[in-house]
């Protein structure tokens, strides 16, 4: 279902990266495939997306996966679409929505770069907030709110 509502990664998009693509037919296979990649160290990351709220997605499944790319230093990324917040071994609980485009520095009439909001709501040494994410120049970057602040920022206080 992930597949059929955002569609597959454009690998030409990802402009040199490397990619091994693994579709599951259901969400055991796809944290049990997940768990195998991020045993491999020579993988940049993993990332696997997951639809609704699956039963076999618990807090036990999520806290091996937290093991295991700790152990691997692979980092790994569970997207959920359509699921409930629940239980999670996950280290850091983003919520992201779309959000605003930037304005247009050449019109103000046409769409600018591309923005999204990111809540963080749950994490282990960090303060919740929340911020813009802005695709600008090709580079992603956090966009803190008037009176928030940088993650960067969050993770000096917490040193």
């Amino acid at each position: 279902m992930a597949i059929l509502e955002s569609g597959r990664i454009y690998p030409p998009g990802l402009r040199g990266i490397e990619l091994i693509h693994v579709e599951a037919r259901d969400a055991k296979l796809a944290l049990w495939a997940m768990e195998e990649g991020l045993r491999c160290s020579g993988l940049s990351g993993v990332i696997g997306e997951l639809w609704g709220d699956p039963a076999t997605l618990d807090f036990t499944a999520t806290r091996r996966l937290a093991v295991a790319a700790e152990q691997s230093g692979v980092p790994c990324w569970l997207v959920r679409m359509a699921g409930t917040a629940n239980l999670s071994g996950a280290r850091m609980r983003w919520r992201i929505a779309s959000s605003p485009s930037i304005a247009n520095s050449l019109d103000s009439r046409a769409p600018g770069a591309s923005a999204w909001d990111a809540e963080l709501f749950r994490a282990q040494g960090y303060q919740p907030g929340r911020w813009s994410i802005a695709n600008e120049a090709g580079a992603f970057h956090l966009v803190a709110p008037a009176g928030g602040g940088t993650l960067e920022e969050s993770e000096r206080r917490r040193a």
